[in-house]
């Protein structure tokens, strides 16, 4: 056994514990201080590691410790204050400073001095009112100082970037306890704004950037304006980062107007992920999705997905263009080929969409759109539940108009810990082909984040889902338009689709009308990185276009939690309560995220 480097390391460690220990304050501070201020002079003193030799080093020790505390006290007010050094005892001398406050100064009359060329009144008006220094008060350096900033801040608020602060004056009046602090201020010209100036080595065109940019050429400066464009060109997830500042001044046009820098870094143009995941209720699964960004010069987004499932699998081609021709408008593109076979039914079919999405705040938006679905569909006559099942094979057109609500105001969009969040779904939706008739589909959800503690680590959630169908029934209606419920996304310990009516052999039949439920309490860091959850879910379908509770399904369970940077990976294990024959013992599930 090598014992050379554990022998050093547990010196090194000695060597660091034996530091800690014997460190003391550079000097003793004696006299009557608030707490606050008395800790904050013991932390400008600082700490030595020897006591000193003699009594010369001590008396040095309490000059230099007296001017840190000297300093410690002017910057608080105490102009008049009086300290004395002195040492005390022989073997070892002890170094200590006895300290007076006296009386601690007071703000007066503080001024602006305007440095020509002086903005207009207005602007010299509203830039002081941000002041914030009343007479008065203590004359704290920290509050001077931040006197000054503010008044340059607003100045850049109010279109004037390049506003500095000269050497400021501060008279201190030991007559009558105050100071008085005048603020030298050049305010320089103010800057009207041009167009962009683009710095990328991607395919970003410069015409879109400008087309995102919330000004036009001769506005006058804002910081508000020039960190929108700066969200706006982030919010496409296409950079991986994105800087946005004025121009130097040497870059003015002929007109006098500023133009704005913008330095763009692109993610990688092609990306190829992967995935996959189980339940045991729907069965694995495994997912590719090759994305191409930027092809076209304005933050696109083209992507090629591809699934393999045992419930379904589909092929597909999706386009996004984000800031379609007015900022936070997204246009969404895709057709795709489906073959998906579940329990209440099977179809293949294939389809296109277009959706225009309008996004207000970061992550809530209003969107409409169409689609056009067409193939073939294996379903149950559902006007004979018994057994053996009565098979029905149709050829159908579905064309359904979108129109959708989505409101959050929760803090995180994986994992959120406080907040509310609220959907609405309605499509109108007309069938042609073997049979021809028209329905409305409504669905909405919301839910709640609400943290029994300050830090957020125990949050309780709660989820209600509600849904309609109107205008068809029965047979008519498509069985992947009908409501099913049960499952990972809904009431979980279910088969899916395994809560609602079923067939004599358990086959689900779905319906009309849906209410679903869940309550889950969340703590996060039980150990770690590990968090965990306990949840109850409920739901029921019905066959009329108002939610049935006469067949109300119940399920508790339990999961853990584990946290990364993007979110948590959850695991779940859920048991229906007052089960069906049909009905299985429990489900497990694994994610990526929260349930709701």
């Amino acid at each position: 056994m090598r014992l050379r480097p554990l022998i050093s390391l547990l010196a090194l460690a000695g060597s660091l514990w034996s530091t800690a220990v014997l460190a003391e304050p550079r000097a003793r501070v004696d006299g009557d201080l608030p707490e606050d201020l008395r800790e904050r002079i013991v932390a400008a003193i600082g700490e030595v590691e020897d006591p000193p030799a003699n009594r010369f080093q001590a008396r040095r020790r309490a000059r230099d410790a007296a001017n840190s505390a000297l300093a410690v006290l002017r910057s608080e007010g105490y102009y008049a204050a009086v300290i004395e050094d002195e040492i005390e005892g022989e073997t070892p001398p002890v170094a200590v400073i006895a300290v007076t406050t006296g009386e601690r100064f007071a703000v007066s009359a503080p001024e602006v001095e305007w440095i020509a060329p002086e903005p207009d009144p207005t602007t010299m008006t509203r830039a002081e009112a941000v002041l914030g220094l009343q007479s008065g008060q203590p004359g704290r350096a920290a509050d001077v100082i931040a006197a000054e900033g503010r008044v340059v801040a607003r100045l850049a608020e109010l279109g004037f970037p390049d506003a500095t602060a000269g050497q400021r004056r501060v008279v201190v009046d030991h007559a009558t306890n105050s100071l008085q602090p005048t603020f030298r201020i050049v305010a320089g010209p103010a800057v009207r704004l041009d167009g962009v100036l683009l710095l990328t080595e991607g395919r970003t065109n410069r015409a879109w950037v400008e087309h995102l940019a919330p000004w036009e050429p001769g506005d006058r400066y804002t910081p508000e304006a020039v960190a929108e464009l700066e969200r706006r060109l982030l919010e496409t997830a296409v950079y991986d980062s994105v800087s946005i500042a004025l121009a130097p001044i040497e870059e003015n046009t002929a007109e006098g107007l500023r133009p704005v820098v913008v330095s763009l870094a692109d993610q990688p143009r092609r990306l190829l992920e992967a995935g996959a995941g189980f339940s045991t209720s729907e069965g694995a699964g495994v997912d590719a999705l090759w994305t191409w960004r930027n092809r076209f010069g304005r933050a696109d987004t083209l992507t090629f997905d591809f699934r393999l499932a045992e419930i379904n699998s589909r092929i597909g081609l999706g386009l996004s263009l984000p800031h379609w021709r007015r900022p936070g408008r997204s246009l969404v593109m895709g057709a795709y080929a489906l073959d998906e076979d579940t329990r209440a039914y099977d179809r293949r079919v294939g389809g296109a969409r277009a959706e225009i999405r309008q996004r207000f705040g970061a992550t809530s938006f209003l969107s409409g759109g169409l689609a056009i679905e067409a193939g073939s569909y294996g379903e149950l006559d559902i006007n004979d539940l018994t057994v053996p099942l009565t098979p029905i094979e149709r050829n159908l057109v579905i064309v359904t108009l979108g129109a959708n609500a989505f409101i959050d105001f929760s803090d995180d969009p994986l994992d959120p810990s406080s907040g509310w969040r609220l959907s609405v779904d309605v499509q109108p939706t007309a069938v042609t082909g073997d049979g021809s008739f028209m329905f409305v589909r409504a669905t909405t959800q919301g839910s709640v984040y609400v943290p029994i503690d300050a830090a957020g680590q125990t949050v309780v959630a709660g989820r209600i889902r509600l849904g309609t169908i109107s205008g068809a029934s029965g047979n008519d209606l498509p069985s992947d338009r009908r409501f099913y419920s049960g499952g990972g996304g809904s009431v979980r310990g279910f088969d899916y689709q395994g809560v609602g009516p079923q067939f004599d052999d358990g086959t689900p039949v779905g319906g009309s009308s849906l209410f679903e439920t869940s309550l889950e309490v969340r703590r996060r860091q039980v150990w770690r990185d590990l968090g965990v959850a306990a949840f109850v879910d409920a739901g029921s379908i019905g066959t009329g276009t108002m939610p049935d509770f006469a067949d109300f399904r119940i399920s508790v369970g339990a999961g853990i939690r584990y946290d990364l940077p993007f979110g948590p990976i959850r695991a779940d294990i859920a048991i229906p309560i007052d089960r069906r024959d049909s009905d299985p013992q429990f489900q497990i599930y694994i994610s990526i995220g929260q349930a709701f």
